[in-house]
């Protein structure tokens, strides 16, 4: 009873369904294709060896080596996964090592796009 009115409870529904969270870890390429409401979809990214990185107005591909910082949890940190904002150490084809801030959301989006950080 609230405020008088009797209301009768109901089963979840399809659309209320909730799911975990994808956890993207470093390692060999690993992607789920994933159906959303209104028959779309996303691609989740499970592991990434490579970021794809923006450097002096140019594109790169970056190997990651690891997570250096994470404003969202600090427990992944420890446990190297990547969310959006994370602080990646990664490695350029020329060998140098830089910092890199993920800009893309890898759980939504299927892949890690970094700036400088």
């Amino acid at each position: 009873m609230y405020h008088g009115k009797i209301t009768k409870a109901h089963k979840k529904r399809k659309y209320a369904i909730g799911r975990g969270a994808a956890e993207t870890t470093i390692g060999g390429d690993k992607r789920k294709i994933i159906r959303v409401k209104g028959d779309g979809s996303k691609v989740r990214l499970t592991a990434a060896k490579y970021a794809n990185a923006i450097i002096d107005k140019k594109p790169v591909r970056c190997e990651i080596l690891t997570v250096a910082e994470n404003p969202a949890n600090k427990d992944f940190i420890r446990r190297n996964i990547i969310t959006k904002g994370a602080i990646l150490k990664a490695k350029t084809p020329e060998g140098s090592e830089i910092n890199l801030k993920v800009t893309s959301r890898p759980g939504q989006d299927g892949i890690i796009n970094a700036v400088l950080a």
